[in-house]
């Protein structure tokens, strides 16, 4: 039996000018390092979506999402490897 850590945090991320509280928590994969990603928009409704490691970087994985997500990847897979280099 292979031990996979329990990661989660909460990063605030200024993305297009606004700060948001986006919540992580890894997936258990032993193969391949996935993140749940949840943040609410402007409304008050979560939004749900992974991040996926693809080479050195990570990617937004998700259909329908806000253009304020995409265009936020790299903030965002900058925060996981800030909180990944105290595991």
């Amino acid at each position: 039996m292979q031990f996979v850590r329990m990661v989660q945090f909460t990063r605030l991320v200024k993305i297009n000018g606004r700060l948001r509280e986006f919540n992580f928590r890894k997936l258990k994969s032993p193969n391949e390092e996935i993140f749940s990603v949840n943040v609410v928009n402007d409304r008050g409704d979560r939004i749900l979506f992974n991040m996926k490691k693809e080479g050195s970087s990570w990617k937004v994985v998700g259909e329908r999402l806000p253009d304020w997500i995409t265009s936020g990847e790299t903030e965002l897979g900058q925060s996981i490897e800030d909180e990944l280099q105290y595991w």
